[in-house]
């Protein structure tokens, strides 16, 4: 199962069932789990940890050192859940201090040639199409889709059920189930086959589709609206929406991509 001309440390930890091509070289501090397949030219390095039944594809690098002037040698992590397809050529960064982690969790699809740098917190079933640089300290919420050869700006937060437009700049905060495009990037609307595809019920949809009105296509002040937003929270996703747009207003992260409005 492993061939003859990958490198691997042996300190290294990996259970008898992961294939390893040839001309991987695995380091000292990386552990895989069962199932796991590791193509040719793959270099995994640093505290790297990945779970069960990944396939990770030649020419990726995971594991290694930050792009980060702040580094200094400290002993930080790559961890990676189970079930993700990780494309030729993903570049997965460790993160930057002592302790911290770069986390990617499960059934996550990564096409050729994505980005992920350090500290970056990606969670479930999120699709991420080619070439697409995440910068450090993003994070992703389950079930969103990032379209090819864009751009995420560092400390973005993106939320569940986005989809996000190929070739946008994404600069601030995109909420939850919405669809956003452009340079600059902006909401056009809610992602609504994402979210029929997640089986939400007529209810619901009808909630989001109020909500999306309400805040991008109403008379009031952003402000205004979301403090509507609130008192009309209706189910979990309304919830979820309005406690993220008011996160990132209030708690110094980057802002909201705007709609309609600007502010």
């Amino acid at each position: 199962m492993i061939h003859s001309t990958a490198i691997i440390h042996p300190q290294a930890q990996i259970d008898p069932s992961v294939e390893i091509a040839p001309y991987a070289v695995i380091g000292e501090g990386v552990k895989i789990g069962a199932n796991t397949t590791i193509g040719t030219h793959v270099i995994l390095d640093g505290l790297t940890e990945i779970g069960e039944n990944n396939r990770i594809f030649p020419g990726s690098a995971i594991g290694l050192q930050p792009q980060d002037l702040k580094y200094k040698g400290a002993k930080s992590k790559v961890v990676i859940g189970n079930n993700n397809t990780i494309r030729e050529y993903v570049t997965i960064n460790r993160a930057t201090e002592e302790g911290e982690i770069t986390k990617i969790g499960d059934n996550n699809l990564l096409m050729a040639y994505v980005h992920v740098a350090h500290n970056c917190q990606l969670e479930n079933n999120i699709v991420i199409a080619n070439n697409v640089a995440l910068a450090g300290h993003v994070e992703i919420e389950s079930k969103a889709v990032i379209g090819g050869m864009l751009g995420v700006h560092q400390f973005v937060h993106i939320g569940t059920m986005a989809m996000l437009g190929g070739m946008s700049r994404i600069e601030r905060d995109v909420p939850p189930y919405m669809l956003v495009e452009g340079n600059p990037s902006r909401v056009r609307s809610l992602n609504l086959i994402g979210l029929k595809r997640a089986g939400l019920t007529s209810e619901e949809m009808k909630s989001l589709k109020d909500a999306f009105r309400l805040l991008y296509h109403s008379d009031l002040s952003f402000t205004s609206a979301l403090f509507t937003l609130k008192n009309q929270e209706t189910n979990s996703y309304i919830r979820h929406l309005y406690e993220f747009i008011e996160g990132s207003i209030s708690q110094g992260r980057r802002g909201i991509i705007p709609g309609k409005k600007s502010y």
